[in-house]
């Protein structure tokens, strides 16, 4: 609802989480230290900034959310790839932003890591209900159940958008990546594996 040029982006940023599973940090912060930063919008803590009893708080309690409460302490080089994702979503929320972008958040993790971050998008629905959120993927593994939309492209074109059920379909993603792909829908998750194909010798 706001107009490039017309918007102050500063402002304008607190709106919007971003989720980057590739944020760099300059210093060994402290997860509650990295959570604190989404109330500042930078990467590291701002010289001469204090947070308030009340932010401390807040931070505490976005980090109690993702499941991070026993790692609050711990400095961000010590962090699995997981918990750097679940902190970073952590981080995002703490503004209360309108809407959540989440940019590959699965990038670099293990099964296990990736299932509980999933868990964390998906309940994020429960506890901010009037939040948006938009995540980017290659893998269809990797859409939370919570998905209810979705838009497939390809050589920067919109193959299909629309219900994720309805749009991440066999033709569908065959058609977006020019490869038969079947794709299968369980339990709220998708899956996709290469079509078998017959060769006759």
């Amino acid at each position: 609802g706001e107009q490039m040029g017309k918007t102050e982006l500063a402002r304008l940023r607190h709106s919007i989480g971003h989720v980057n599973p590739r944020h760099k940090l300059h210093s060994a912060l402290t997860v509650r230290e990295v959570v604190l930063t989404g109330i500042t919008a930078t990467i590291d803590i701002p010289m001469r900034w204090t947070p308030s009893p009340d932010e401390l708080a807040r931070a505490d309690a976005m980090i109690a959310t993702v499941g991070m409460t026993a790692r609050a302490d711990d400095t961000w080089p010590t962090l699995s790839q997981g918990e750097r994702g679940r902190s970073l979503i952590a981080r995002a929320l703490i503004s209360a932003p309108e809407l959540l972008l989440l940019d590959e958040p699965t990038t670099g993790l293990d099964v296990a890591a990736r299932e509980q971050l999933l868990e964390t998008v998906d309940s994020m629905g429960d506890a901010h209900p009037e939040m948006a959120s938009i995540l980017v993927t290659h893998h269809l593994e990797e859409l939370p159940t919570s998905t209810t939309h979705a838009l497939l492209i390809a050589n920067g074109r919109t193959v299909a958008s629309g219900a994720a059920v309805d749009t991440v379909t066999t033709a569908n993603v065959t058609a977006a990546f020019d490869h038969p792909i079947d794709v299968s829908y369980t339990d709220g998750r998708w899956g996709a594996r290469t079509k078998a194909t017959r060769i006759e010798v």
